[in-house]
């Protein structure tokens, strides 16, 4: 599958929503967290495959402001899953030159969690291979939001003027300020809906979908998406003459 991928046009940043990990264990007669658990194999093939064909970011859906509403026992479990997934792959993160990042709401971890994922965010500060970002604690809707209140609030103080608010100024009071826009968005696990995730950055992302649940999604599954991209014709409302 690999060998069909043209190296021409990789896209430059994947988003993904990892979704099917409860339905997964579910169906094995496993408790959720088994299938978070096994997920994280899915990540680990994804970042390869990357890494093998260019691909130089990926932002990966972890855990969203609605999944705060989940039991305390899984959110606890998923915090716990955070922190020991972060502390195994440390030294394969730096061995592949794969840097670390994460947006949303981080002031919502746990003390144990967000101390973790800071320290890795550091450590792997000057890699420059892969950039990985994590959406944790994350909803596009209050990135939004908390946007146009910090635009809005810089007007007021005569900081930037009502004029010169556009696309760009926008952009830069998002989390993903240092990203680019996202070009191929893939959701597994069968559902079709974008579920609050980078809304703003996905406005002529090309969407993939696939009933595959997240533990079984593996790297020819990720290199699938890419051809899939690749045959679209991406025109930006443009027209092909």
């Amino acid at each position: 599958m690999k060998k069909e991928i043209l190296k021409s046009q990789i896209p430059n940043h994947i988003a993904i929503i990892m979704d099917g990990n409860g339905r997964w264990a579910k169906k094995i007669g496993k408790k959720r967290i088994f299938g978070h658990k096994n997920g994280t194999k899915s990540v680990r093939e994804c970042i390869s495959g990357s890494i093998e064909i260019g691909v130089e970011n990926i932002t990966l859906y972890v855990f969203s402001m609605e999944n705060w509403k989940r039991p305390k026992i899984e959110v606890d479990a998923l915090m716990n899953l955070l922190v020991n997934s972060l502390e195994k792959e440390l030294s394969n993160l730096m061995e592949n030159g794969i840097k670390l990042c994460a947006v949303g709401d981080l002031d919502s971890l746990n003390l144990k969690s967000k101390e973790k994922l800071g320290e890795v965010i550091l450590k792997t500060s000057k890699n420059k291979k892969l950039v990985l970002t994590l959406a944790i604690s994350y909803g596009s809707r209050q990135e939004l939001s908390q946007a146009i209140k910090n635009i809005s609030n810089k007007v007021k103080n005569n900081i930037i003027s009502e004029e010169k608010i556009d696309e760009k100024i926008i952009n830069e009071h998002l989390y993903t300020r240092n990203l680019p826009n996202v070009d191929l968005l893939i959701r597994t696990g069968g559902e079709y809906r974008i579920s609050n995730f980078l809304l703003w950055q996905i406005a002529y992302a090309e969407l993939y979908f696939t009933n595959i649940l997240w533990p079984d999604f593996g790297k020819e599954d990720f290199f699938n998406a890419i051809i899939s991209y690749q045959k679209r014709e991406r025109r930006f409302g443009k027209i092909k003459e």
